[in-house]
């Protein structure tokens, strides 16, 4: 076991590729294809305003899939938002478990500055199982 708790800042992806709500969903995919990922942030319009998410599967879902234009839907259309945020400083174990509880693969990461970077379920697992298992506390709710 190691003597530090893992958190989301220790696993998280700093490198972020980030579009804006009005770009069309063609833009969107060349963007990703260009940056080869999977999914794009979606910019805040403003400081009161929330980030944005979309993925590969959000665009074959709500969009090819019902036969939508590529050229005539944009982004804010099929986006998720607000999107799942965690705190870079939450334990890595109480990341995993809500993000297995909710059912999502990734979250954004967001601090008081903004956003800081994107962790996946993987990811965590992957270094959580690394840095070995922190005890486990009853106060800590098994579910």
């Amino acid at each position: 076991m190691g003597d530090e708790i893992l958190k989301v800042e220790d696993v998280m992806q700093t490198s972020m590729q980030m579009v804006s709500g009005l770009a069309t969903v063609r833009e969107a995919v060349a963007e990703m294809k260009a940056k080869d990922v999977p999914a794009l942030i979606i910019e805040r319009r403003h400081e009161g305003d929330e980030y944005g998410f979309v993925s590969i599967d959000k665009i074959a879902a709500r969009v090819i899939a019902l036969n939508r234009s590529l050229d005539r839907t944009s982004v804010y259309e099929i986006m998720d938002k607000p999107t799942l945020t965690l705190n870079p400083r939450m334990a890595a174990r109480y990341a995993i478990r809500l993000l297995a509880r909710l059912g999502h693969r990734r979250a954004l990461v967001v601090d008081e500055k903004g956003a800081r970077g994107m962790v996946t379920l993987r990811d965590l697992v992957l270094a959580y199982s690394e840095h070995g298992d922190e005890p486990f506390h009853p106060e800590d709710g098994a579910g």
